[in-house]
């Protein structure tokens, strides 16, 4: 189903309480699910933090816009890596991170309760300590399991491609070859599919000394045979530059079992580490992003308390709801919200007016609205 599938954005805006805010709250959705449903919403709860000066807001919202922007980025760097790591199943990366967008309340709801009352001691460096460690430790989880991958599938490149350079560990067996001769040599040819004949033909006369029906087809990809032919080791030169000249070319290679069998058990190594380390790993992406998520969340959640008190006054008398829109109505949804809250403007208005730069008010940063608005945007976590 496309819709439970695909995320979305969710916008999370706050207004002042009316005579109470669950009258805020029930203006809003009475307002939004009148015209069709223009947006999902429920309440967004923040617990009543202890104001400081305003000074003192005006410098935290500074912090947390950029406490924002750290965090989303290595939300959006655990999910594209997750995308990386699941390869092949990328339509699994939604399932992988978050079940739908009911999560975002749920767990704001069950990790909000870990703040103190004061906003002067709200964990910036906790929330900043735990995501940053969360990028060091991805880029050093990534380091190494990339770097596994790169040596598999250089090894994987060594085993296809032409025949000229694929390595044939596969391919030749030690009754291909005459080993040991201090006079007899084995050399294996690529034989172009369309000059077999000629090489049937011709390779016993190609230089004196080819040992008489010694040539054997070993293996054939797409336009070529693997042959191998035996002749006394003083006639190779001779015989290398005559099959050149008839398209034949003979490949470097010496037999050498023991190397044969150590590239083998390398791939097969690589690969078992490769399965081993990613169940755990694709574990890791889950849990580090749920709690790189919720920390999401934490800020936006303070950035919107800091923002209302900024701009509504004090006390503290505000409701936080979160939203999620209609793709298709989103426009209408903006107009509703204008409706309902442009009388927020006069008041807006007024304190452009004065000289304080007031951070939610920093038009060039962010759209501004008459309501206190931050957009949560899990589109960027779609990946195709």
């Amino acid at each position: 189903q496309d819709k439970g599938r695909k995320m979305t954005e969710f916008w999370l805006i706050s207004a002042p309480g009316e005579k109470t805010c669950q009258q805020t709250w029930e203006k809003l959705h009475a307002a939004t699910t009148k015209h069709n449903n223009l947006s999902t919403n429920s309440k967004f709860n923040i617990p009543d933090l202890k104001v400081g000066t305003l000074d003192v807001l005006v410098g935290l919202s500074d912090e947390l816009a950029k406490l924002d922007a750290f965090v989303e980025s290595v939300v959006k760097k655990v999910a594209q890596y997750m995308a990386d790591v699941l390869e092949d199943s990328k339509d699994k990366v939604q399932e992988n991170l978050l079940a739908n967008g009911g999560l975002l309340e749920q767990q704001w709801e069950a990790e909000h309760k870990f703040y103190s009352s004061s906003l002067d001691t709200v964990p910036f460096l906790f929330i900043f300590k735990g995501v940053n460690q969360i990028d060091n430790d991805l880029k050093a989880r990534a380091s190494a399991y990339n770097n596994l991958k790169g040596n598999l599938q250089n090894l994987e490149r060594k085993n296809a491609g032409s025949l000229l350079t694929r390595s044939l560990a596969d391919i030749v067996k030690k009754e291909d070859f005459v080993l040991d001769s201090e006079y007899l040599v084995t050399l294996l040819v690529i034989v172009p599919k369309l000059n077999y004949n000629d090489w049937v033909k011709q390779y016993e006369t190609l230089a004196e000394m080819v040992v008489p029906r010694s040539s054997n087809v070993l293996f054939e990809d797409q336009d070529s045979y693997l042959c191998n032919v035996t002749l006394f080791r003083k006639a190779v030169d001779d015989f290398k530059h005559k099959a050149r000249e008839f398209k034949f070319m003979v490949r470097d290679f010496q037999y050498n079992e023991e190397e044969m069998k150590a590239d083998k058990e390398e791939m097969n190594r690589l690969s078992t580490d490769k399965k081993k380390q990613f169940g755990p790993l694709v574990r890791w992406l889950k849990v580090n992003f749920s709690e790189a998520f919720i920390a999401w969340i934490h800020v936006k959640a303070l950035r919107v308390f800091v923002e209302s008190v900024l701009r509504y006054g004090l006390p503290v008398n505000f409701q936080a709801m979160l939203l999620q829109p209609n793709k298709k109505t989103m426009k209408k949804l903006r107009e509703v919200l204008y409706d309902l809250y442009k009388h927020l403007d006069s008041s807006a208005a007024a304190i452009i007016d004065a000289t304080m730069d007031i951070p939610g008010l920093n038009l060039s940063q962010q759209e501004y609205y008459p309501y206190v608005y931050y957009k949560i945007d899990c589109n960027l976590l779609e990946f195709k």
